[in-house]
């Protein structure tokens, strides 16, 4: 078949008819060296480019494979769940609820004896706007006031903040709640430096496990009576982690489909993790923990960002076992700005691949996990879920496929442009079925948000630029109530609204969809053609609150 000619013949062409009409010597000489350009780069695309792109696609069609059976397992033991109602945390684990009247209080004729002491820390950084949600939620736990201690670890730098802090944690004390006001006069190491300083505290001696919960989170009133028994009655178990559910899901499309992308992370990841092999990665809140794991494991660290996935990689390589309760919700707050989920995103991608450059060979030499516990953190839980996927949704879709609609000599199969991402993007749907008309839109909105995340993997796997970048997540708790028409500054920067980065890979896809719209007609235009309008659309700031 011959092919039309592409955009570099076509140039190449003109520079030759120039260079033949030319009539003085230096205009003969400068065709002389167009033509010999024109003539190495056809052997230079032939002998080097063309195979070095079917290269590329073949490897990236096996991360595809690799990424795709990854969902397939997950998603077959999750049915399996569903359908045969097994492996239920109440049917894997003993569960008996603890002394409690219906109405819900602690029974005073059975006596405190049976409730252990529980720590609950709740770490916050200048959190104005939704300190009291947890502090609140926190204060009114089904708990006996004498056998819980609560810390509120204030990192804040805004002493306004501070202040209102205090004075949140002093309003409840004096109704009898044993809340403690903690502050540093440093952040160093961030979260997990505040967390492990506050359980150096005489006080935490007393208790065996620690409820975590960020600033934003709101426990229901049972919570602890709900996972509690599970660590009574389960000396292997280690963590129980409850499931977050979105106060804001439908502030605006952006917040819908992050809830289709962690709805499938609660629902399919966590879920399928829990019941197979008692492991999944800690959240960082709305979890219980047995101290003791946390000793064993050697506490919170601050080598990466991921302090709480750390943990919990080391306290599964101790033996210790983890069980997710989907049942139970917390509430808590999406991102609604794009500012703020890129810098969420961010840290949720860089740090798992600095953490698995830093732990791989912690978890190969690990003397009391199973050589198949340490093949699913290594392959599964790290390289498909946290390295390939995406790697292989930004280099295969932005870059590979747009690049081969200037080289017609390479295919790329069927099954991996269509089946492979259609397949995942239904499994991810699935999770959450009131948001299945906006499937279009969430693969369009992961492509953009791939580029960041494949950015970050490798300033995480190199250990470079913002690895250790840690900027807290905007929360606007109860503004969000408050439907206000946005609008733009006068005064605003220029570059403040504008993500040139976006732009310039929006722009690119563009060309490259021209190009195979025009003259190579492979149909990549009908995807590529989307998302680049989809990342001029993000580059411009429209999307988000």
């Amino acid at each position: 078949m011959k092919w039309p000619p592409l955009l570099t013949e076509r140039i190449w062409a003109r520079i030759e008819q120039a260079a033949a009409a030319a009539l003085s010597e230096e205009e003969a000489a400068a065709a002389s060296i167009c033509r010999t350009s024109a003539g190495l780069w056809r052997r230079a695309r032939t002998a080097a480019v063309i195979p070095a792109l079917k290269v590329m696609v073949w490897v990236c069609l096996a991360m595809s494979v690799m990424l795709f059976a990854e969902k397939i397992s997950m998603a077959a033991a999750v049915l399996f769940i569903k359908l045969f109602r097994c492996s239920r945390p109440r049917q894997l684990y003993q569960w008996e609820p603890l002394p409690a009247t219906a109405a819900g209080e602690v029974d005073p004729e059975l006596g405190c004896p049976a409730f252990p002491f529980i720590l609950v820390q709740i770490p916050m950084f200048n959190e104005r706007e939704v300190y009291h949600l947890s502090i609140r939620a926190v204060c009114a736990l089904t708990w006996p006031p004498d056998r819980l201690i609560i810390q509120v670890l204030d990192d804040s730098t805004d002493k306004a903040t501070r202040d209102l802090v205090e004075k949140e944690c002093e309003r409840w004390r004096e109704e009898g709640m044993n809340i403690q006001y903690i502050t540093r006069d440093n952040r160093n190491g961030y979260k997990a430096g505040a967390l492990r300083e506050a359980m150096e505290i005489d006080d935490v001696k007393t208790c065996d496990y620690v409820a975590i919960f960020d600033a934003d989170h709101q426990p229901p009133s049972d919570f602890l009576l709900q996972t509690i028994p599970f660590l009574i009655h389960n000396p292997d178990l280690a963590l129980v982690q409850a499931r977050w559910k979105f106060v804001n899901a439908d502030e605006c499309l952006m917040t819908r489909i992050q809830e289709m992308s962690l709805n499938y992370h609660f629902k399919v990841e966590q879920e399928s993790g829990s019941s197979t092999l008692a492991f999944f990665g800690f959240n960082g809140t709305a979890g219980v923990w047995r101290i003791s794991a946390i000793n064993e494991a050697k506490g919170w660290k601050d080598r990466t960002t991921v302090e709480d996935m750390d943990l919990a990689i080391r306290a599964c390589l101790q033996g210790w076992k983890f069980v997710y309760v989907g049942e139970l919700k917390v509430k808590s707050e999406l991102p609604s700005t794009y500012k703020a989920y890129r810098y969420q995103q961010h840290r949720w991608a860089c740090g798992p691949a600095n953490l698995f450059r830093k732990t791989a060979f912690e978890i190969m030499r690990a003397k009391k996990a199973s050589i198949w516990r340490k093949l699913y953190l290594i392959y599964n839980f790290f390289l498909a879920r946290r390295i390939v996927s995406h790697i292989v949704t930004f280099f295969f879709y932005c870059v590979v496929i747009p690049l081969s609609c200037f080289f017609p000599e390479v295919r790329v199969p069927v099954w991996g442009v269509i089946l492979i991402p259609a397949i995942i993007t239904l499994l991810n749907a699935a999770s959450t079925p009131r948001s299945l008309h906006l499937m279009v839109i969430w693969i369009f909105f992961e492509t953009v948000m791939s580029f960041h995340r494949c950015k970050a993997v490798f300033i995480g796997l190199l250990q470079a630029g913002r690895v250790n970048e840690w900027i807290v997540t905007e929360k606007l708790g109860s503004t969000l109530k408050v439907k206000t028409i946005p609008s733009i500054s006068i005064a605003a920067k220029f570059c403040d609204r504008f993500h040139f980065m976006e732009i310039g890979v929006g722009i690119w896809l563009m060309l490259c969809a021209w190009q195979d719209f025009s003259y190579t007609r492979q149909y990549y235009y009908i995807y590529v053609f989307p998302s680049s309008i989809a990342f001029i659309i993000m580059g411009c700031g429209y999307v988000g609150r």
